[in-house]
């Protein structure tokens, strides 16, 4: 028993003896957190949130929270898109603009100046406003580059109040006053008040305008020498040896970095050698100016990722110019308004139903940068119908101006054109032919994507060579453009489908949107827009191409996308007034809605409801008489509200800005070959304009690629999805001696749903794909 205890006491079986088990001891990562980056990645990071999300972060970790306090460039980066002070909200835009946010510093300066988003009592309101205002328009221009061109002074030009508190004399008051005492900022603040004085009818105060101007050049600022470059040039010319010295003080001035000092010296150039300089020298400076010009950040796919097509664009556009030849304004400030419109839509998106906002807001930032006669903001919302409120066009306004830095005016097509004229003049009715197709080139997409020297020099190509000058592109503008015609042959033909081959977009009643050619039938243009262009084979004869004439695809049902359509209904379109070969009259006489012809005493009635609308539903500061005189205006005006052709009821395309699960357009854009010898590959896609309307109404096509071979390309199909749209109107100016008084009407289609659905029944039957219908 004992040995057999002894045994079982020692037994080694599993059961009676089991070796402990060997435990698994597992390492233990350590976490990655944020915290575990390197804290250059880190601030790389925080500079890319929102200002709400940076606060967010921020009460994370304490460590978070040192890091973004002891670091200025997290503030100065941090975003604030659609973003505007409020009372709970002020505190932190004045933290960021403190730091160097220039887009805080910006949006409060236009808060403060319009009584816009902080809330403050009505004592000393004005006072306040334009202290707080001017102390953050006087921060944003410090934190832009020193050759940059001033820009607060838009916001505070006249006309001010002639009675009462005026928020904008108080802004110039303290500028004025910080002038004598921050040096640093002396030059700028001189040339933004130089600005301002330069545009009253007082006489005294262009003599202080003057003093100033010349105070602010010797502190530093180039663009008050150029200015005041300007002023002397004149007196100068009588005299060789005193125009000499001008024109080497302006080569001085492009030197710095001055661009409008550049394009002066390269129009001096090619009109002459003032400068005695070497034939070759003189050329290569001319050339330089061409082959320097930055190309256009926005390409046609941006917008398309956004949803917004060409179609869409050119509605845009052509109301645009609707609004300019009603206002008389320039085309310069029609160039630089869809400028900005481009620009913006290249760095940031914008929901369909804000196209119209942020046109007419670049249009009132523009016509206050170049033109004397301004758009006010209330006549701006009035033009809209109200689709928009004036506190929505002063925010609009902030996120143009944040957005694009404060740089409104940069070279356009037309700054180019002036010096090719200047090298070789042509006659007046060709540059008025010019004009014409520049304007044209505006409104679509595809000639956005060219930079203005090559397109400029394009234009030429195409004037010359509708006009039959010979040579069509002589040495002279080779060697001082630096393009050959091979290199500009594809971009003037691609000119000239969209202009003049390709039928404009049409309206629900299919009636051509057709401003531009409208606005150039006038007597001042010698009617160039009624001039019969060559055919395209004889111009592909001209020009030393393969004359082939283009031909375009019928209509495609897979093609087609309801976005297309949803914009196909005209901002600015009348039956009569878009008639060609109707008489003419004075662009005045036309009306943009349909009018009833009213008795005396509904003349009457109406007319106090339209001069009532004027002044309703208006905010902003008081004192600021911008908009007076408002009431007495004679414009009329429509709103299309746009109806949407849906698939579903369910299923709807937002903006990138509204919804981030957008199913976006994709289609595919040709690069045009520089060379003429291989086969021209020209989009057809975008709309353009036609000299001669076709009979029967043209529907979109889908975007197709035609080469001189005449082989298509199979076209990408895009979403069919409708998307919300935006309302158009189109002001028209009233003649005074009109018989009848037009009336401003609402379309009636947004008020009646039922005969929307039977007339898009009816249209269905007609069509391949359904169109918005609309009831005026």
């Amino acid at each position: 028993r004992r040995a057999g205890a002894q045994q079982m006491l020692h037994c080694r079986c599993p059961k009676c003896f089991s070796l402990p088990a060997r435990k698994r001891v597992r390492k233990q990562v350590p976490s990655l957190t944020l915290l575990s980056l390197p804290e250059e990645v880190l601030l790389c990071v925080l500079q890319c949130l929102s200002a709400e999300d940076l606060l967010t972060v921020r009460a994370v970790h304490s460590q978070l929270r040192d890091l973004i306090d002891s670091n200025s460039c997290v503030w100065a980066r941090v975003s604030f898109k659609d973003r505007w002070p409020a009372p709970d909200t002020v505190w932190l835009f004045e933290r960021a603009a403190e730091k160097g946010n220039f887009e805080a510093a910006v949006k409060l300066g236009i808060a403060y100046l319009y009584n816009e988003g902080p809330s403050l009592s009505d004592e000393g309101r004005a006072d306040l406003c334009g202290r707080m205002a001017a102390r953050f328009f006087s921060l944003a221009e410090s934190l832009r580059s020193p050759m940059a061109d001033p820009f607060i002074w838009v916001f505070i030009r006249p006309p001010w109040s002639l009675s009462g508190s005026c928020c904008k004399a108080v802004v110039y008051d303290h500028l004025k006053a910080e002038s004598d005492t921050n040096l640093e900022r002396k030059g700028t603040l001189l040339h933004c008040l130089f600005r301002v004085l330069q545009l009253f009818d007082d006489e005294e105060k262009h003599m202080e305008a003057l003093a100033v101007l010349e105070e602010s050049s010797n502190c530093g600022s180039v663009q008050s020498s150029y200015l005041l470059w300007e002023q002397n040039r004149s007196a100068a010319m009588c005299d060789p040896g005193r125009y000499l010295q001008c024109v080497r003080t302006l080569r001085d001035y492009a030197a710095k970095g001055c661009w409008e000092a550049q394009l002066s010296l390269a129009k001096s150039c090619a009109s002459g050698n003032p400068l005695g300089l070497e034939p070759q020298a003189c050329v290569d400076l001319v050339a330089q100016l061409f082959l320097s010009c930055p190309s256009p950040a926005r390409q046609a796919e941006d917008l398309r990722r956004q949803g917004i097509n060409d179609t869409m664009r050119y509605i845009l556009v052509d109301w645009l110019v609707e609004v300019t030849t009603m206002k008389d304004f320039s085309s310069l400030a029609l160039h630089v308004t869809v400028g900005c419109v481009d620009r913006y839509l290249s760095r940031r998106s914008v929901a369909k139903a804000r196209l119209q906002l942020l046109g007419i807001a670049c249009m009132v930032i523009c016509t206050r940068y170049i033109s004397k006669d301004i758009l006010t903001i209330r006549e701006a919302v009035w033009l809209t119908d109200n689709t928009y409120q004036y506190e929505d066009l002063v925010r609009m306004m902030g996120e143009v101006i944040s957005v694009l830095e404060g740089k409104i005016r940069i070279p356009t097509l037309l700054d180019y054109g002036e010096v090719l004229q200047s090298l070789l003049p042509m006659e007046r009715r060709s540059t008025h032919l010019f004009s014409y197709i520049c304007e044209l080139s505006l409104l679509c997409s595809p000639l956005a994507v060219p930079s203005p020297a090559r397109l400029a020099c394009a234009t030429l190509l195409l004037t010359r060579a509708l006009h039959n000058y010979a040579p069509v592109w002589p040495n002279q503008l080779v060697e001082n453009t630096g393009f050959s015609k091979e290199e500009l042959v594809p971009c003037a033909l691609l000119l000239y489908i969209k202009c003049f081959s390709q039928d404009a977009p049409k309206d629900y009643r299919h009636v051509s949107l057709i401003g531009v050619k409208q606005r150039f039938e006038s007597d001042s243009y010698q009617q160039i827009s009624k001039e019969l262009v060559m055919g395209f084979k004889e111009l592909c004869q001209v020009l030393e191409v393969p004359d082939v004439e283009p031909k375009f695809d019928p209509p495609s049902a897979s093609g087609h996308s309801a976005d297309m359509h949803t914009f196909l209904s005209s901002p600015s379109s009348n039956s009569k007034r878009r008639r060609e070969d109707s008489m003419q009259t004075h662009r005045g006489s036309f009306v943009a809605t349909p009018t009833a012809e009213l008795f005396t005493q509904e003349e009457t009635l109406l007319g106090d409801i339209l001069d009532w609308s004027l002044d309703a539903s208006c905010s902003g500061y008081e004192g600021d008489e911008e908009s007076e005189g408002e009431r007495a205006t004679e414009t009329s005006a429509l709103t299309f509200q746009l109806q949407l052709s849906m698939e579903s009821s369910d299923r709807l395309v937002h903006c990138r800005a509204l919804s981030s699960d957008e199913d976006g357009m994709s289609e595919t854009e040709p690069s045009s070959t520089s060379s003429s010898k291989g086969p021209l590959c020209i989009d057809l896609h975008s709309s353009g304009y036609s000299s001669v309307q076709s009979s029967s109404p043209s529907t979109a096509t889908a975007p197709t690629l035609v080469t001189c071979s005449l082989s298509p390309l199979s076209p990408v199909s895009a979403s069919a999805s409708a998307s919300p749209g935006f309302r158009l109107l189109v002001p028209m100016q009233r003649p005074c001696d009109s018989a009848h008084r037009q009336v401003k009407r609402k379309n009636t289609a947004a008020h009646s749903g039922g005969e929307i659905d039977m007339e898009i029944e009816k249209e269905e039957e007609k069509i391949t794909v359904a169109n918005a219908s609309f009831i005026s």
